[in-house]
């Protein structure tokens, strides 16, 4: 099979219905804390703002601007984020890298639906694109805990 057939079949139609339908797209007017992480291999961007209650997520707001890997991974995080803890985005997140980078299972409910990003294992030029969305909302998660702690 040909790098351009393999393209092809990576940009699923399932794929690329997620990218088309990013919940929470508006930023949050008055974060708790916000992140901005950075794929440095394509440049793609996800801004995260969030406000956490008795340590969980209660408003998410992102600005995605990254390919249609990136999109669909934010697409299945924003359907998913609302409600979790910590540990809960931590796992998601650990459980995404091994299924991209350590061929283990797609991540657990309810960030499942990160399945249809498997077959970007192959190219882990976008691995850093997929893992934006998790990423940023661990560090402005952690930002967060800290100024509601101090």
């Amino acid at each position: 099979m040909s790098s351009e057939t393999d393209l092809i079949k990576l940009y699923s139609s399932r794929i690329l219905a997620l990218a088309a339908d990013i919940p929470f797209l508006e930023r949050l007017e008055n974060p708790d804390a916000s992140a901005k992480k950075r794929a440095p291999l394509c440049g793609s961007t996800v801004t995260v703002d969030l406000n956490i209650d008795e340590g969980r997520i209660v408003e998410f707001g992102q600005d995605v601007k990254a390919c249609a890997l990136g999109q669909a991974s934010a697409s299945v995080v924003g359907q998913n984020i609302i409600g979790r803890t910590l540990a809960e985005v931590e796992t998601a997140r650990d459980e995404l890298k091994a299924m991209l980078t350590d061929g283990q299972p797609a991540p657990k409910a309810p960030f499942a639906d990160l399945e249809v990003l498997i077959p970007a294992r192959e190219f882990k030029n976008r691995h850093a694109s997929i893992l934006l969305c998790l990423e940023a909302s661990l560090e402005a998660f952690k930002a967060a805990l800290q100024k509601n702690c101090a």
